[in-house]
């Protein structure tokens, strides 16, 4: 038997139906709206044949969605604009209507909106049930809430660059010939650049993404290590915002073939903020990012970067010796360079000389020397650091230890008085070793040279306003991040969300460390190639707490939950243990 296909009405038959027009006025209104492009039910609000409230009525019947009048009484009960972030609640016109077993009813007005509907799931964390509702009724009803104001940090970037540039000059700087920069101030494009940068900064973001695609510009922010999605762009704006961005970076506009670095400085909030931007060519139009380096951000303080008293205690003991290498390790956005500048500005005193080779300089620091990488100069790693080594510094800052070369000089500056920090990209502290070994270092050599190295990972901290008790904590993740049901004692916590942190559940991020001190039988087991298996047992041994075993501290402090230290207990529980991490 052929399966049957619903067939959907159409909405202008419905109408007409249900008497809410007339067929004239629908056969003008499907005119206009051939003609400019806009939807029939926007035509036929427009030209006054009808309300939204119709409109939406027909909608949710086409749709088979429930409608809601909003006219008051019963419309109104159970409405709860508390239940979402209010910059959601403004910017898209919504209304939550209770959360139940993971999924929230929701009042909107558009039911062809679906990629809302995709971005609200994320930021609510819960599965949307959505009800329609007249949008001017739905905007009333917010407005009344809430006010009608919205703070500059909320206001939807794409409404903001339509509103300020309302004339015909719109068209002409989007299309081709936009003023991207010598225009002044007010240049519409110029104003949403400085808004989209401003916000994120005020917001906390760490990177801004734009990323082109088919048929939009997608903005993203980065916070707290994870990306949220702030705004779609018209794509019909992407031209004009990317070399925007590229003119403030100080790189090629026309260039777009190939990817390009440059730097943005500017001021917030009478902060001097520093903008790192990469632009790399992609199939839709030039992907950029803008990497936020904030000057506060490497002098926040050891204790604060998540350390346990004891590791606290070994790390100060460690970055104090005169000689020796120290190597810090984990992947890209571990936090690797804010431990090692931490440690520097530490160490900054005018009894030590301390010279560093990065590639690139992110942070400016006085009183030590900092060298940046230049290729196409042939000032390269190793040309920087034999000359540093001839500037008799007591304290070298490697920014990447990558090839033999490289870790050959680091090493005979250990071995020649030299207090040596780098960083190396493992997967723990043990693999640090073999990987040396495996560029082609002697044995002998790394065993010797090396005093201790320390692996890290990034956890996002819960909100303390609104973190609460775990009443059911998961007993998977119990066993996962090695918790037992005696050790709870009301102690687990559980993300929640609130206004604070736009409803996330968490604010900031800690780390969590590995610290391996090289004993005398990790040195002789490093010198006989043995295993990273082996020599992380060893060194489990020696005392050194893994990163899940520091997880499991930062649990039972309140500081995190066991969802955001089981990212990383799953990998080290998937990795047999007579397998090399590496």
């Amino acid at each position: 038997m052929a399966r049957r296909t619903r067939v959907r009405r159409k909405l202008g038959e419905m109408l007409i139906e249900a008497e809410a027009v007339t067929e004239e006025q629908l056969e003008t209104a499907l005119k206009l709206s051939k003609g400019s492009g806009k939807r029939l039910g926007e035509c036929l609000i427009e030209s006054g044949a009808c309300g939204d409230v119709e409109i939406a009525r027909s909608l949710a019947e086409q749709f088979g969605m429930e409608f809601n009048a909003m006219a008051g009484g019963d419309d109104l009960d159970g409405i709860d604009l508390e239940a979402a972030p209010k910059d959601v609640v403004r910017k898209h016109l919504v209304a939550p209507c209770g959360l139940s077993n993971g999924r929230m009813k929701l009042l909107v007005h558009d039911p062809l909106d679906l990629e809302l509907l995709d971005l609200l799931r994320f930021r609510l964390k819960a599965e949307i049930d959505p009800v329609l509702a007249p949008r001017s009724a739905l905007k009333a009803f917010i407005d009344e809430r809430l006010g009608s104001g919205t703070s500059v940090a909320t206001q939807s970037l794409v409404t903001e660059s339509i509103d300020v540039s309302v004339d015909t000059s719109v068209d002409r700087s989007v299309d081709a010939s936009v003023d991207i920069g010598g225009g002044g101030e007010d240049s519409p494009i110029v104003k949403l650049t400085t808004k989209l940068i401003m916000e994120a900064v005020r917001g906390r973001a760490s990177d801004i993404h734009v990323e082109p695609m088919a048929d939009r510009v997608v903005l993203r922010y980065r916070i707290d290590g994870v990306c949220h999605v702030r705004d779609n762009l018209p794509k019909r704006m992407q031209q004009a915002v990317l070399a925007r961005l590229k003119l403030m970076a100080g790189v090629n506009i026309a260039e777009k073939r190939v990817p390009q670095d440059g730097r943005i400085k500017m001021e917030v909030d009478g902060d001097q903020i520093d903008f790192r931007v990469s632009a790399c060519p992609a199939y839709h139009g030039e992907s950029i990012v803008l990497r936020i380096l904030r000057p506060d951000s490497v002098r926040i303080g050891l204790p604060n970067l998540g350390f346990e008293p004891d590791h606290l205690d070994h790390f100060n003991k460690i970055i104090r010796r005169p000689t020796g290498i120290f190597l810090v390790t984990g992947p890209t956005g571990s936090g690797k360079t804010t431990t090692l500048y931490s440690a520097l500005d530490l160490l900054n005193r005018p009894d030590r000389k301390i010279i560093t080779a990065e590639d690139p300089v992110e942070y400016s620091f006085a009183g030590i020397n900092q060298c940046q990488v230049n290729e196409s100069i042939g000032l390269s790693f190793p040309a920087i650091l034999r000359s540093m080594l001839r500037q008799a510094p007591n304290v070298v800052l490697i920014g990447e230890i990558r090839d033999r070369e490289v870790a050959d000089i680091a090493i005979q500056a250990a071995l020649t008085g030299h207090l040596v920090f780098s960083t190396l990209h493992t997967n723990d502290a043990p693999s640090a070793i073999t990987r040396l070994v495996d560029m082609g270092v002697k044995p002998y050599l790394a065993a010797s040279s090396i005093q201790a190295i320390m692996a890290q990972r990034l956890i996002r901290v819960l909100c303390p306003k609104c973190a609460e008790p775990d009443p059911n904590p998961d007993s998977r993740l119990m066993q996962l991040v090695d918790i037992d049901s005696s050790e709870n004692d009301g102690r687990i916590l559980r993300a929640v969300g609130c206004g604070a942190c736009n409803g996330l559940g968490y604010k900031g991020r800690k780390a969590i460390f590995e610290m391996l001190q090289m004993t005398t039988e990790l040195r002789e087991m490093a010198f006989a190639r043995a295993t990273v298996a082996d020599m992380r047992q060893s060194a489990i041994r020696a005392g050194m707490r893994t990163l899940l075993q520091d997880g499991k501290v930062k649990i039972l402090n309140g500081v995190t939950t066991m969802e955001e230290i089981s990212r990383f207990a799953q990998a080290e529980v998937l990795v047999p243990a007579n397998i090399d991490s590496e």
